[in-house]
């Protein structure tokens, strides 16, 4: 690489958000190197709600399977059914080939498209940007930049270069594809179902997830409790939907950050996307649309910062987050830190999943990634059905 070419921005990271942020950047004309490791494939459900495709123009053929309903499983094994009124649907992507095409899209709009690891950040007495990475034969190779996005997941190495160290809580997630048998039993599994199951033995302090992906499932679970096993707990979620005898695929495992980071930029030509920044949902462990989004956010406020020569730009990335979405963050680390610290909220929590207003609203806000606003009185009905289960007030329900 010649030392006096210089990029506009370097992305670290070629996952949903990087590979969102070198596409956006190389659309809007920019010059950007997309650097990703090989082969690295994140532990995911794979759920990516209608505006995510909306949005990001996800085509119809990543779509494994669409979802119609999900199930949620109490600790008394007690299911409730959550359908999606009407056409709606959720879309379900293999984290291998979604990616994969992402970085192939970025590429083909103008990134250049590196592989290797980050291995160094350092700038010159101008102030640019010099990035230095391995290959897989341990070789270095070094780029000069004037700003760089970090997308490079939870423990980003780029953060830990460039910006002060901050404390996200996160949960481990660990999750394996397997071949979906040709004949299950409903109770079981469905295609089109997503089920979640709310119990101790399968998570302390989250949740596990069997989730269809068409040819293949995705079981997983996630904790933050030392000592409890995510392989131990997904041998027993695999008996339990009698899956023990499918084929593996793969097995994947990785920390999930469960709140945005107080900072993403280091006020000067470091930014911070996806999981980096944080930005995977409390209490529903969703991440890929707001991977997406965060890629997007730190395009444009690269863009501008570059556009006007002024670094503050970077700080809008987050402001616009925050603006949008941190107050179903707040609600969604709310839910979490009191519904799943024991089996008997856990039950009352699953309960109250029945309500119809429950349903609905829930599916409207994760659908259209926005709380409802204009449906006033469904918000009070369900405000006062939870209290009343909390207090141990509500008439008992069977699930």
């Amino acid at each position: 690489m010649s030392e006096t070419e210089i990029f506009d921005v370097i992305v670290v990271g070629g996952g949903p958000a990087g590979a969102t942020a070198a596409y956006d950047l190389a659309k809007l004309g920019r010059k950007v190197l997309m650097l990703d490791k090989a082969g690295r494939i994140k532990p995911c459900g794979g759920a990516i709600p209608p505006r995510a495709i909306r949005d990001f123009d996800i085509p119809d053929h990543l779509l494994k399977a669409k979802i119609r309903s999900a199930r949620m499983i109490a600790p008394s094994n007690k299911g409730v059914d959550m359908p999606i009124d009407g056409a709606g649907f959720v879309g379900m992507v293999d984290r291998e080939d979604f990616d994969e095409f992402l970085r192939i899209r970025a590429a083909e709009a103008g990134a250049d498209r590196r592989i290797g690891t980050f291995y160094q950040f350092d700038r010159r007495d101008d102030g640019i940007c010099i990035i230095t990475w391995r290959d897989k034969q341990d070789r270095e190779t070094s780029a000069l930049t004037r700003l760089v996005i970090g997308a490079d997941g939870a423990n980003s190495a780029v953060a830990r270069a460039a910006l002060p160290a901050q404390r996200v809580p996160f949960v481990f997630a660990y999750h394996e594809i397997v071949e979906t048998p040709e004949h299950i039993a409903p109770e079981h599994f469905e295609s089109t179902r997503c089920d979640v199951y709310y119990q101790a033995s399968v998570s302390p302090d989250f949740y596990g997830w069997v989730f269809p992906h068409g040819k293949t499932i995705s079981i997983g679970t996630g904790s933050a409790v030392k000592g409890f096993s995510l392989r131990d707990s997904v041998e027993e979620l695999r008996a339990k939907c009698d899956l023990s005898e499918a084929k593996t695929i793969r097995k994947e495992g990785a920390p999930l950050p469960l709140y945005p980071a107080k900072k993403w930029d280091n006020g000067r030509d470091v930014i911070l996307a996806g999981d980096a920044a944080g930005v995977v949902a409390p209490a529903s462990g969703e991440g890929i649309y707001y991977a997406l989004l965060t890629g997007r956010l730190a395009a444009d406020a690269c863009h501008e910062s570059l556009r006007t020569n002024d670094a503050h730009a970077l700080a809008t990335a987050r402001k616009r987050f925050m603006k949008d979405h941190g107050r179903i963050f707040f609600i969604l680390w709310i839910m979490q830190t009191f519904w799943y610290r024991s089996d008997k909220l856990r039950e009352t929590f699953v309960k109250i999943c029945k309500d119809p207003d429950v349903q609905r609203l829930t599916w409207e806000s994760y659908m259209n990634k926005a709380l409802v606003k204009k449906d006033f009185m469904a918000h009070i009905r369900v405000f006062f059905k939870d209290l009343g289960h909390i207090l141990g007030l509500a008439t008992p329900t069977r699930p």
